[in-house]
């Protein structure tokens, strides 16, 4: 299998090349490594974005197209790790309206053991305390693209503590606007710069 045709056609947006790659290591290939390489095409999508190369469209499409592989290799990534790592929360914040980057992390989520609760996009903090009471939630993932998405992830945290539940849940942002300075003073425990760390991170929460 040659995984650089894999991110040269991920990083291209080129759409029928990658799927033809990806449907070749569904027959007879190592699905973790087409992952790895799905993940550098998008890391370059995101270089050419900011150096003005690519627009929003392509990053949208990139999305779109990530999502897709990520659909035809769910059955086999389920399969790698048996180990099932219960609910959890994931939504894109209060008026946030993106969901590409959150889809992209939920088929992850999905692939790595999780059952995902996605509350889609725009979701206000009442809504996630809802449902992390209902279902007895301890991890929650916010997404977000907008800079004032940081201000509602600060505010959901906020009113997860004064909801008295924050000692019993780990909270990880991630999106465009994240960083480690944003991720303090939101007052959530970890923070996401790709999908792949966002996995880790929560799997190592729910082994804990």
């Amino acid at each position: 299998m040659d995984y650089n045709a894999i991110k040269e056609a991920m990083q291209e947006l080129d759409e029928d090349a990658l799927l033809e790659q990806i449907n070749k290591v569904m027959e007879d290939g190592d699905v973790n490594q087409a992952l790895t390489a799905c993940q550098e095409g998008m890391n370059e999508v995101g270089k050419r974005f900011e150096e003005g190369e690519y627009f929003v469209g392509d990053l949208i499409f990139a999305g779109e197209i990530m999502v897709e592989a990520m659909d035809i290799m769910k059955p086999a990534l389920a399969g790698t790790g048996d180990a099932k790592y219960g609910k959890m929360i994931l939504c894109t914040v209060k008026d946030d309206l993106h969901d590409i980057g959150k889809n992209i992390v939920k088929a992850m989520l999905e692939a790595g053991g999780f059952e995902v609760i996605d509350l889609g996009i725009d979701v206000s903090p009442e809504k996630i305390i809802e449902a992390a009471k209902k279902d007895d939630i301890h991890i929650i993932a916010l997404s977000g693209v907008l800079t004032l998405a940081l201000d509602s992830m600060k505010a959901t945290v906020d009113a997860i503590k004064e909801a008295g539940m924050r000692d019993q849940v780990k909270i990880i942002v991630g999106g465009n606007p994240v960083s480690e300075e944003a991720c303090a003073t939101i007052g959530a425990d970890e923070w996401a710069y790709s999908p792949q760390k966002t996995v880790n991170v929560c799997q190592g929460w729910a082994a804990a």
